[in-house]
């Protein structure tokens, strides 16, 4: 039995799996078009759980600031900022560089 947040879980997911290579978008962005704009936070604890997933770029998601706020549920403290700097997407002091250049919304890309 799915409770509403599985469910709501698998649509963030769905979201996730559509930002491009070298692209980032934010908790927010991702709430924002689902519906459900004061649930970002939700949107983080579903990337929590995403991070194990090869099939979810969890690194791609990041605060409304460009903040690599969900660095710790990667396996290294670097991790994250590893795989966006594998992207093209340069990271200085826990933050995206040149941030709304990269920045992906699915409210206007979906």
């Amino acid at each position: 039995m799915k409770t509403g947040n599985q469910n709501f879980f698998e649509l963030v997911y769905k979201v996730a799996r559509e930002i491009p290579y070298g692209r980032v978008t934010s908790y927010g962005a991702i709430a924002r078009y689902l519906g459900a704009a004061r649930s970002a936070r939700m949107v983080g604890w579903a990337m929590n759980g995403a991070v194990a997933r090869e099939d979810i770029p969890a690194h791609r998601v990041v605060n409304r600031k460009g903040l690599l706020t969900g660095k710790h549920h990667f396996g290294g403290s670097t991790l994250m900022q590893q795989l966006l700097e594998n992207e093209g997407v340069a990271v200085e002091n826990d933050q995206v560089v040149n941030f709304e250049k990269h920045f992906w919304d699915p409210a206007q890309e979906l």
